[in-house]
């Protein structure tokens, strides 16, 4: 619902929420979605365009660029402004062994930022939501709405999890990680998993955190053989706890977490599952079970 999505932002410091609505936004179209933003910047004559470097905003983002023929960065993981008050972005290169920054000239200037780069907002005063009229008929739209599909998972959506538990070589094999699917459950976690495992295929794509993955913002988070490559590090280093268990004491991780526990993770994850459903009440879990 726009609608209603327009007054929760209101609540959350801006001034003024800018609101298209329009049957044929609910297509979930980008190329719609493009046109409706163009719409709202020309009627708010607004300098700079952030959009969440989801999937969506990673494909609406360069439209929008192009219709507006202004400068573009995307996948940023920091924001600042140089002397001249444009903005100057932080971003990976090069599979996340270089940051860059990038300097954006023209205006609107049009950003896609990683989805929580920066803390959530907190309430503040109310704004007030604007409507603005848009004329899809106008659009000359190329693509059309054919079907949906909704994924249906158990899991804990990462990006959205207060607390997170991640795997990485040091599990050992793709196997292992059954145990960190067993503590994640136990938490009430999201998986997560390093760069390293994803590319040798232990676990999907979805599930790496990174600066070539998701950046991660948990209450907790748990570091299951994972040595703290930089590229890591920068996709969780916010977290408010970190915990990390591995057999190298001295590995960059063990070295950041609020608590390091060293030792054979094969032998912890599950004495730590069985303390948590001793602490519970709870009858033991078989090891692999769903």
């Amino acid at each position: 619902n726009a609608a209603a999505a327009a007054d929760a932002l209101s609540q959350r410091g801006f001034d003024r929420v800018f609101l298209a609505a329009s049957p044929a936004l609910d297509a979930l179209l980008d190329e719609a979605y493009a046109r409706a933003l163009q719409a709202i910047v020309d009627q708010s004559q607004a300098q700079t365009v952030l959009l969440p470097a989801s999937t969506m905003g990673r494909s609406v983002a360069p439209r929008l660029g192009v219709l507006l023929g202004s400068g573009l960065a995307s996948d940023v993981t920091e924001l600042a402004a140089d002397g001249e008050k444009r903005p100057v972005a932080t971003k990976p290169r090069f599979g996340g062994n270089l940051l860059v920054k990038l300097a954006v000239k023209g205006k609107p200037a049009v950003l896609s930022v990683r989805p929580m780069a920066y803390p959530r907002a907190e309430a503040a005063s109310a704004g007030t939501v604007v409507g603005v009229t848009v004329d899809p008929a106008a659009w000359g739209l190329k693509t059309r709405f054919a079907s949906f599909a909704s994924e249906e998972s158990a899991e804990v959506d990462l990006g959205a999890a207060e607390k997170v538990v991640s795997g990485g070589r040091g599990l050992g094999g793709p196997e292992q990680f059954s145990l960190i699917r067993e503590l994640a459950r136990a938490l009430g976690a999201g998986v997560g998993a390093s760069r390293a495992t994803v590319d040798a295929g232990w676990i999907p794509y979805k599930h790496q955190v990174g600066v070539t993955g998701r950046t991660v913002r948990p209450r907790l988070y748990v570091a299951c053989g994972i040595s703290g490559q930089i590229q890591h590090l920068g996709g969780m280093s916010a977290s408010d706890v970190i915990v990390a268990i591995n057999t190298d004491k001295d590995c960059p991780m063990m070295k950041l977490a609020n608590f390091a526990v060293h030792g054979d993770l094969n032998e912890l994850i599950p004495a730590i599952i069985a303390a948590i459903q001793k602490v519970r009440g709870e009858a033991p879990v078989p090891a692999g079970a769903k």
